[in-house]
């Protein structure tokens, strides 16, 4: 099967989207797939390599431009340009299935759904509100909504958000992680990573949705408790300078789990517009107790038949957070270590992957069933 990817977003710098892309079209190559990925900008070098890619098997859609969407910074492209490069890697791909990311937006996904006569299938990541602008496209247009053969989303937050905005409903299939890739360390003393308790938060911090500044004013109250407590800031950010706080820049996925796994709290504090979480199930991958604000999108990651696998607490209120913080810190740190680690398993493309290609499959059976039958084309056999 040849599968073309596209998204929307830059791969200069990591998130959710983009490594989503990135880990699907690895796994999809290691199992005997075809795939090219399409997305603005060009990624870093060895990024691709990681994934067991190829630069052969990317293609630029032009020049990222930033923009302020959802509170944070999206590098994407749009216009007759990002068009015409859409149109030349779907020529040249004659893909069996085209998977489109965030496509009912001005971007290059929306452009390569203009564009392409190939079954498709959609990932819907967003959790905005419902965007006037995207409504009065998919009004004005509405050919686009129903050009979408299958779709998903990554969490039940993400399917109600593309739901209000597009009117489609998503089947909800969550992103995917590759969990040979993370480390559980067994737990040999008191603390995870050494003689203190360490907390770790992950992202970038000066995006207030981020949460940052809520941890900050929890960290004298959980000091009172634990005055030798030690916090590692990890991600992309303007110089910062705070007593007792180790600010460590953007790191590998290496370097990120070895600090995951080495952490007493992975601290999830963010106040809003989250759709999924994939952070929350790469620290219980790697065995870090998780302490995260009570939006849906965690919530759901982190529950599993017997509940809430850490601690929540209420989204915004730092009181709140320095308590949870302050009751993980009281428990024995494997409570819930394997527990975490076979919730992160569940999210391992061997589980995620073969979900995702049933999608291509219905995708290509609506296309042939809706268009391609009565024009007299091939039934699309996706195997």
């Amino acid at each position: 099967m040849k599968v073309g990817l596209v998204c929307p977003y830059s791969f200069h710098r990591p998130g959710g989207v983009q490594n989503h892309v990135l880990g699907l079209a690895g796994w999809l190559k290691s199992v005997g797939h075809q795939i090219a990925i399409l997305a603005p900008g060009f990624p870093p070098d060895g990024m691709l390599a990681d994934y067991g890619l190829s630069d052969a098997e990317f293609t630029t859609g032009g020049k990222a431009v930033p923009l302020k969407v959802n509170e944070s910074v999206a590098r994407i492209n749009f216009g007759f340009g990002p068009a015409r490069k859409a149109k030349a890697w779907l020529d040249a791909g004659d893909f069996d299935v085209v998977h489109l990311h965030e496509p009912i937006a001005p971007n290059l996904s929306l452009l390569t759904l203009w564009l392409t006569d190939r079954p498709v299938t959609a990932t819907f990541h967003s959790n905005s509100p419902t965007i006037k602008s995207w409504k009065r496209i998919n009004e004005m247009l509405p050919g686009a909504v129903r050009r979408l053969d299958a779709a998903i989303a990554v969490s039940s937050v993400a399917a109600k958000v593309a739901k209000e905005n597009t009117g489609v409903v998503p089947v909800v299939i969550g992103n995917g992680l590759a969990i040979d890739d993370y480390e559980l360390k067994p737990v040999s003393g008191r603390w995870r990573g050494g003689d203190h308790p360490r907390v770790t938060f992950l992202g970038r911090y000066n995006e207030p949705r981020k949460g940052f500044h809520v941890l900050t004013a929890a960290l004298p109250l959980v000091r009172e408790r634990f005055p030798d407590l030690e916090v590692i800031v990890i991600g992309h950010g303007p110089a910062m300078s705070i007593d007792g706080v180790t600010f460590v820049g953007g790191v590998s996925d290496a370097e990120r789990n070895r600090w995951l796994s080495v952490s007493d709290v992975y601290v999830a504090p963010q106040t809003g517009r989250e759709s999924f979480g994939i952070v929350l199930i790469e620290a219980m991958a790697c065995g870090a107790p998780v302490v995260a604000s009570n939006l849906s999108a965690f919530v759901e990651v982190l529950s599993d038949h017997d509940g809430v696998i850490g601690h929540i607490f209420k989204t915004g209120n730092s009181h709140a957070l320095a308590e949870a913080i302050i009751d993980s810190l009281n428990e024995p740190r494997d409570l819930r270590l394997l527990r975490g680690r076979a919730q992160a398993a569940s999210f391992d493309w061997s589980v995620i992957g073969p979900q995702i290609v049933a999608m291509y499959e219905i995708a290509a059976e609506n296309r042939y069933l809706a268009v391609d039958e009565a024009k007299g084309r091939a039934r699309r056999h996706i195997t």
